[in-house]
């Protein structure tokens, strides 16, 4: 793969993450919903971790209980994007050929008998098919605690002509409730 492929498979991500925010958002019972908090929490805990390990930091990302609610965890993915973003930026072709050295390695050839190195191409790659895995989960969830989940394939993105992500929330932030639970101005 080329960098300029991995980058458009990096940008439709972060605009499929952002149409599952809006959607989890809008829908009251997601705010309660543990299942829903930890799918999200879990996705962009592995997008961070695999980005500290392409830029060869140490492995650290807050427990989900350290983000006090869906906002706080919807923030931190939103910086995952913006620091991915980045770091695409940062890379030429021949980069992407590097062996990603996985600090659970030694648990993984345990399991299945060996853990080969991947490539950074791979593991890019890797990170946007499991935040796919993800997202249809979240959806499905969405969906049976009556929420409208979004689509968010990566043709309808192309079909839609590459849209940026629609982080803007349907509601107000983390300084004011939805607005069903606002009252009238007038």
């Amino acid at each position: 793969m080329l960098v300029s492929e991995l980058r458009e498979l990096v940008r439709h991500m972060e605009w499929a993450d952002a149409l599952v925010w809006r959607a989890v958002l809008a829908h009251p019972a997601a705010h309660a919903d543990a299942p829903t908090r930890e799918r999200l929490h879990h996705v962009h805990m592995v997008q961070w971790v695999y980005l500290q390990i392409w830029r060869g930091e140490p492995v650290a990302v807050p427990e989900a209980s350290a983000l006090p609610d869906l906002r706080a965890i919807r923030a931190w993915g939103r910086d995952f994007h913006a620091e991915a973003s980045r770091f695409l930026d940062s890379l030429e072709d021949p980069a992407l050929r590097r062996r990603i050295e996985f600090p659970w390695a030694p648990q993984l050839a345990e399991r299945f008998g060996s853990a080969e190195t991947a490539t950074l191409a791979e593991t890019l790659l890797q990170v946007t098919s499991h935040s796919a895995y993800h997202r249809g989960q979240i959806n499905a969830r969405l969906r049976e605690i009556g929420g409208e989940p979004p689509l968010a394939d990566f043709v309808a993105w192309i079909w839609m002509r590459r849209p940026g992500p629609p982080w803007d929330e349907p509601h107000a932030g983390p300084a004011g409730p939805p607005p069903a639970e606002r009252p009238s101005a007038g």
